[in-house]
């Protein structure tokens, strides 16, 4: 199988996931209403995070380069699906702004409005929260908002304890 079509196939499974996404997001909406939907949705990806957290366990409380490393190194793509640029990298703070989403082009390719983007990419982002303070680094996401460029933006710091389990 060539390149070419492993990385087209990479991006499709990255499309579909945002349509999932977006899919369940209006049915749940449907039936228990825009904020109920996103807390489930935001508790079902924040325990997906929370599985994929052992393997950064290693660096907590404070190997922030090292974190950076593993991070950007399991990112899609060699990172050109989301174009990570690292705008800090100290032992006080380890800062990545996402230029690109496919998640967020996607939902924007499918013309939903930007307040719904804006939800979706809140929602989404939950899985970052779930591996990185599942890991034991205390973390925050700036997730994009109508007018912005690029897309997350993430905050990480050293954590004040041991990892949680994720079991």
């Amino acid at each position: 199988m060539s390149e070419e079509l492993l990385r087209r196939q990479l991006y499709e499974a990255f499309e579909n996931r945002a349509i999932l996404y977006w899919l369940f997001y209006d049915e749940l909406s449907r039936e228990l209403g825009p904020e109920r939907a996103e807390e489930v949705m935001s508790r079902a990806i924040y325990r997906r995070g929370l599985m994929r957290s052992d393997k950064y366990k290693s660096f907590a409380p404070g190997d922030l380069a090292g974190l950076r490393d593993a991070f950007l190194s399991g990112l899609a793509d060699g990172g050109r699906m989301f174009q990570p640029v690292v705008t800090r990298c100290d032992n006080e703070a380890l800062d990545i702004k996402f230029q690109a989403c496919p998640l967020r082009e996607t939902w924007q390719r499918l013309g939903l409005t930007d307040e719904l983007v804006a939800t979706l990419c809140r929602i989404a982002a939950k899985i970052d929260d779930g591996t990185f303070l599942g890991a034991g680094f205390e973390f925050h996401a700036d997730t994009w908002k109508p007018g912005e460029s690029g897309c997350c933006y993430l905050h990480i710091r050293p954590g004040k304890s041991q990892p949680q389990e994720s079991g």
